[in-house]
């Protein structure tokens, strides 16, 4: 099944969005409240976050998760505020993953502005992160289940090790697809499943259904990581905010590079594998040809398409409604983003 076929395709993102608008805006707003600090550069550093925009996807997916299993704010005003308080903690460790990211990849761009630790530094945007980090688990406190606190911290635990898996891959042309799949379900799709995941718990959900959230959660996440990938040869800095090449600048090997040395030339993978260890993009245009006449863009968007899938197969305990239809939309924009 491809999920790009489905009915709901009909519904664009933004409706997706407008099915939880309110909650998103008490999202919001209890962001920019908990982000407070006495300490000024915090509040000033803060500020530019909020303000560099992003999807805001994973608090939307929290919201979206617990609509299908009938969390709202007219049935339990109760579960629905502790939803909203999952759902800006799940961005607050998100936004801190991003800060260390950006320092540990050196990276000045983000979402075509400047990144924090460009404009402060590095010391500023890691004590920052940290600052988000230890204020979402202020949060988790605050919503009083083990269960939520339990899953949050073992996700960030392994957000954790995905981004040591990651560093200790940096200049690495042998990786295979496997080693690069496990860093992206540990880095990027943790984050995810704990996400759609906790849409269930907070509903007190049969354990098919959190499993199915789950799942959904961690198969999505998979497929949006592998587009962003894509999107890094075959995109540029007005659309992404990132420049074409940076992940090979940055010594990345990631499913593209992987699939164009699988099936390129002996001579054209000997010439990527110096490339990604010289972490260089001077025969970036040499690259690239490689890149089309290996076809490998599509053959990582054809991965990309079948976590997607995955992701929709995931879902099949949950008892229709439109937020069920949002979440499959949510997994054919994934990759269909791509076109």
């Amino acid at each position: 099944m491809n999920v790009t076929a489905t009915t709901e395709k009909s519904l664009s993102i933004n409706d997706c969005r407008t099915l939880v608008e309110a909650g998103m805006d008490s999202v919001d707003l209890l962001i920019k409240r908990r982000l407070a600090s006495d300490v000024v550069l915090i509040n000033q550093l803060s500020a530019y976050i909020i303000g560099s925009g992003g999807k805001r996807l994973r608090p939307q997916l929290v919201l979206l998760a617990a609509g299908a299993c009938g969390i709202s704010k007219d049935r339990d005003s109760t579960i629905f505020e502790h939803a909203v308080s999952v759902a800006a903690i799940v961005e607050f460790i998100h936004t801190a993953t991003l800060l260390h990211d950006d320092v540990v990849d050196a990276s000045e761009l983000r979402r075509g502005q400047n990144t924090a630790n460009a404009v402060w530094g590095n010391e500023a945007a890691v004590l920052v992160g940290d600052f988000l980090y230890s204020r979402a688990f202020e949060m988790m406190v605050d919503v009083q289940s083990m269960d939520v606190m339990s899953i949050l911290a073992s996700t960030t635990n392994r957000i954790a090790e995905g981004e040591v898996m990651q560093l200790l891959n940096v200049r690495e042309p042998d990786l295979s697809e496997e080693q690069y799949v496990q860093v992206i379900e540990a880095k990027t799709a943790r984050l995810f499943q704990a996400a759609t995941e906790l849409g269930a718990v907070l509903a007190g959900e049969s354990n098919a259904i959190r499993q199915g959230l789950a799942s959904y959660g961690m198969h999505l996440g998979t497929a949006f990581q592998i587009a962003d990938d894509v999107l890094d040869y075959r995109s540029d800095s007005e659309t992404t905010g990132k420049n074409v090449g940076d992940d090979l600048a940055e010594g990345k090997t990631t499913l593209p590079l992987i699939y164009a040395m699988r099936d390129g030339t002996p001579e054209q993978r000997d010439m990527i594998a110096q490339c990604v260890r010289d972490a260089s993009i001077e025969k970036l245009d040499e690259l690239m040809l490689i890149i089309e006449s290996t076809n490998a863009l599509d053959k990582s968007l054809q991965r990309a398409q079948v976590s997607a899938t995955a992701a929709v197969a995931a879902l099949q305990p949950l008892p229709e409604s439109p937020y069920k239809d949002a979440l499959v939309r949510i997994a054919s924009y994934s990759v269909e983003r791509m076109a």
